[in-house]
Parts: C-alpha cells; structure tokens; sequence
C-alpha cells in the first residue's frame, strides 16, 4: 500500500505532536510508500520511503498560499498514493475529498474528539472509513467508524529502572497536556489544597505542557493566580512544554499521573503515562472501556475535587509493591490493545480490506 498522510504538524520535538513522528516512521514499516504532508515541518528523521511535504506555515505562508500549496502537493504526487489518512483535520477532506473520490483513492479519516462541527459531518459523507481510538470517541451516528485504540510507542514508553522515587520522603505527582481550560486545572488545584493539609509526606505536583494562544497564557496567569492564594506555590509547578523525544525519561521520575481532561476521548497523554508503568487517574469518560477492572480505583467525577483528593490520598497510602503492580498491569493493557505496532496494522488492514471489496 501506497499512502497519503496529513496532519496538522510533523516535528519530532513538538510537546504536543511529536508523537506523529512515530506514526509516520511506523506507517512507513508495514506500507510500501508515505507521502506526508504537513501545515508546518519541525525537527524530522524519517525513512528513505517517506516524502515530506509543508504547506508552509513554518516560513509564514498566508491561509491563500497553503491552501493553494494543498491542491497543488496532492495533484503533483496523485500517482503515488493509493489510500489517504487524514489526522484529526476533516477540513482537508473538505477541500480535497471530491478529487481524491474522482481520482479513486481511499478515503480516510482519524479523529477521536466529542465536538461534531460542521467540516467533520462535510467530511464523514466524502470518507470512506473513519478511524478513531474508541466507542466515544467519534460522536456521529455512522456505519463507517472503525474502533482500532491508540497508538503509542510501547518501546519508548516503557516501566525504566528508576521506579519508583518517593522512597517515603516525597510523592510526586505529573500532568502532561496543553494548559488551556479543557484540561480542568482547577480541580487539580483544589484538591491538592484538600490532600496537603490532609498529608504529612512532601508532595510535588509538576503541570507539563505548552500555552499555545493568548487565551491559554491568561489561563496559566489565572492558575498562578489560584494557588497563590492557596498558599501552594511550593507544591505546583508549571514546567513548561517537554520535547516529545524527552518525555519518556520524563515520566520515570513521578509516582502519579493525573488528568482532568474533559475531551472525551482518549487523550494521549494517560496511555503514555500507563505505559510507561504509571498508576493514573482520570475523568475522562473513554477510559470507561480502556481502564477494564481498574475504572472505579482510577476514575473520579469530572470536576469533583473532593473525590480527586481521595483518590490521591488512596494512592499516597498504598504501598510501593501493590503501586508497582498497578503500573505493570496498566501498562499491559496499553501493550495489548493500544501499542503503535499493532494500531498501524490495523488500520492498513481495514483499508486493504476495504479496497479489496470496493
């Protein structure tokens, strides 16, 4: 199989979308060609069978030019792609679904994500196959969708020797995502106000990721502001964006990972925590069909402080060994249904299926 790949970026170092890198590297593994074209380039090692292509948005291209620089990338390189995957941008399926149709390329589209905008339903009726991470995550009632997990990089995110740090002197706890009011930072901070004043051990809570808009930022001076007056300055930090290269050895230094997220899909984020042998704890109503026996120890309302500060507590208090058997459970259940190997096999499959019996 020979096939088109568009995403929003490919930079191996991005905080939020390096993981696409690793996408692209496997994709390029168990399908003969990759053409990958992207809205703007970063960092990049990619394979002898992988050609990159940039709207441009990296050197300052207007809207006008990177939509002309789409047209004319997909018309020039049409005789070397089959199939089209389309991450989490129905709006390029919009612009280009109708010639690819006329062209007979397969039609497909990733996303996992509880919003249903316009472009998405333009796009559903001009895909062939939608591909999403689980039952939640694609919110149109369609006949298309393909339930296929997530895809992470088991052989980077993995349980290293370094487990676990404590060592009953300080519990430190991690949250990786883009700081911006979906991710509910506000209820971390209310119940960490709770389980300090409740806790006698040192603990440390680390926030990891980016301020991408200017709504962010003034979202981020809003937390500050927050827990300042909840006198836990000493206690959350705000660490800025972490290189996706550079977060696995990241992960290994923390005991907990929490996620306030209210996507309503699988974020990332938790399953990379999980592999990398982290106990979690989330609010994110996918987990219901990941967690499996775990979902009513590792799962709290959203926006409930109070049960979240429980739930710390509960994993303050256990004990190392039963912590490091939760992780080791956790991270097999990443390896056994959202590993990045079989996540790209999959696809590939169900496209060669479908094109099999079109």
């Amino acid at each position: 199989m020979r096939l088109l790949i568009i995403t929003q970026k490919i930079d191996d170092n991005d905080a939020v979308l390096g993981f696409m890198h690793g996408w692209i590297v496997e994709f390029s593994r168990q399908a003969q060609s990759v053409v990958a074209v992207c809205l703007g380039k970063g960092e990049a090692h990619l394979p002898d069978n992988v050609g990159v292509f940039s709207l441009g948005k990296e050197h300052g291209a207007s809207r006008v030019a990177r939509i002309f620089n789409f047209y004319k990338i997909i018309w020039r390189t049409r005789r070397e792609y089959d199939a089209v995957f389309v991450h989490m941008n129905p709006e390029y399926i919009v612009l280009g679904g109708l010639f690819w149709k006329l062209w007979g390329k397969t039609v497909t589209l990733w996303y996992a994500h509880k919003s249903t905008p316009w472009h998405l339903r333009a796009a559903h009726f001009l895909t062939d196959i939608v591909f999403t991470s689980t039952t939640s995550g694609f919110r149109l009632p369609s006949s298309k969708v393909k339930v296929v997990g997530q895809g992470i990089d088991t052989s980077r995110f993995k349980i290293q020797d370094s487990r676990f740090r404590s060592n009953g002197e300080e519990f430190r706890i991690v949250s990786v995502g883009r700081i911006s009011p979906s991710k509910d930072y506000e209820t971390l901070i209310e119940a960490m106000d709770v389980v300090c004043k409740d806790s006698k051990l040192k603990i440390k809570v680390d926030i990891i990721g980016p301020t991408s808009v200017d709504s962010d930022r003034k979202y981020l001076e809003s937390l500050k502001d927050s827990f300042a007056k909840k006198d836990l300055v000493s206690v959350i930090n705000f660490l800025g964006p972490v290189p996706n290269t550079e977060l696995p050895d990241v992960l290994s230094d923390y005991d907990l990972f929490v996620n306030m997220g209210q996507t309503g899909s699988l974020d990332k984020a938790v399953p990379e925590a999980m592999a990398s042998g982290l106990p979690v704890l989330t609010c994110n109503e996918a987990f219901k069909e990941v967690l499996g026996p775990f979902k009513g120890d590792l799962m709290y309302p959203k926006g409930d402080f109070q049960a979240l500060s429980v739930k710390i507590k509960d994993m303050i208090q256990m004990p190392e060994n039963k912590r490091i058997e939760l992780g080791q459970s956790l991270r097999d259940i990443v390896v056994n249904d959202h590993s990045l190997k079989n996540f790209v096999g999959k696809i590939i499959v169900t496209i060669e299926a479908f094109e099999k019996h079109e």
